[in-house]
């Protein structure tokens, strides 16, 4: 594969920086933009060297082929600046390892390693001062790629484009969630690209979730595609189930998104101690230890929020409530999380890595 170095990235600054337009004190997640962005083309069977440009639009003609077949990958990440100025990405090798299973599945060229690392860091040095300082902010970021070859023939693309773009986001808390376990929908199948991080599967989703909304719900409960008999994620992010004292969580499957704030879960659930099982959830078990009350928490796990506790669910028409409890698993995952990713913390497990 092909290799760079930051040397071989260009560089086009802004005439003038949009930062003080900002209000840094009430940011909404992923809704503005830094001043700069990656952009990288694949052409001809290879990679062309990573250019850093103004943020703006692109140019592409109607015939790309991501408006037609939908070839496209992304992942998201997060950069933390500590009271030192200092900044840190958590585990963003296994950002560029997901980035490129998805690539394959899609049929789309995998991207060197050396371009992810070094696009990203450049990107971040550059635009260091959008990066939030305040309790619960950091900069999101959201590397992905699509097919910027054209023609309506069914088939892959000659041509993508790789770009990396940066959004300063705020606390992200969705409150008390209830949630809705779906029987109808499906959000991936055996086979499929479930495991994909591909805007499809999001698209897919939409649907379902305003219907559950409707019905006054936040978000849906996905299970299995066959039966609907087995819980597997949670909206957009992976469950993890607390019954008695032992955490559960679905395995990783065609389905279920390998999820990288999953792991990093079940590794400290690990050095804490806490018994946990790697194993198919069904809705029956789920619903049953509601009623005895040996269901403590649920809760979901991803980039956005960390750690999302889940409140209630609705199954059948009848909701089932879900009372806080003291030593949550949930409170300490997120701040055992979070106190590494903002260099609160030593990181006995070698995530954090400083840009």
């Amino acid at each position: 594969m092909e290799s760079i170095t930051k040397n071989a990235i260009s560089i086009e600054k802004v005439q003038s920086s949009k930062i003080a337009l900002v209000d840094f004190d009430n940011l909404a997640f992923g809704s503005v933009f830094s001043d700069h962005m990656l952009v990288c083309d694949y052409r001809n069977g290879a990679w062309e060297n990573p250019k850093i440009v103004p943020y703006g639009p692109i140019s592409l003609a109607p015939a790309a082929k991501i408006f037609h077949y939908g070839q496209s990958i992304f992942e998201g990440m997060k950069a933390y600046k500590d009271d030192t100025d200092s900044i840190f990405l958590f585990r963003p090798k296994d950002n560029h390892k997901r980035f490129n299973i998805s690539a394959s599945r899609m049929s789309m060229p995998e991207l060197p390693e050396e371009y992810f690392m070094e696009g990203l860091k450049t990107l971040l040095e550059l635009d260091k001062a959008w990066i939030p300082q305040s309790e619960g902010s950091a900069m999101y970021i959201r590397p992905f790629m699509f097919a910027s070859g054209e023609g309506f023939h069914a088939s892959p693309a000659d041509a993508y484009k790789f770009m990396i773009c940066l959004a300063p986001s705020g606390p992200y808390f969705a409150g008390k969630v209830k949630v809705l376990i779906e029987e109808k929908y499906s959000r991936s199948a055996n086979g499929g690209v479930g495991y994909a991080k591909t805007g499809g599967n999001y698209a897919g989703q939409f649907h379902p979730t305003q219907l559950a909304k409707s019905k006054g719900y936040h978000q849906v409960i996905w299970t299995d595609d066959h039966k609907h008999e087995n819980i597997e994620e949670a909206g957009a992010m992976n469950i993890f189930v607390r019954i008695g004292d032992t955490l559960i969580t679905g395995p990783t499957s065609d389905r279920i998104l390998d999820g990288i704030t999953r792991k990093s879960v079940l590794e400290v659930a690990e050095s804490e101690g806490i018994k946990t099982e790697v194993r198919t959830i069904t809705v029956t078990e789920v619903v049953a230890a509601a009623k005895d009350g040996s269901l403590k928490e649920m809760f979901g796990a991803g980039t956005a929020a960390v750690i999302s506790p889940i409140a209630g669910f609705g199954y059948r028409d009848t909701d089932y409530e879900l009372q806080e409890v003291e030593n949550s698993y949930a409170a300490l995952f997120k701040k055992r999380i979070t106190d590494i990713q903002y260099n609160r913390a030593k990181d006995p497990f070698g995530w954090r890595v400083e840009v």
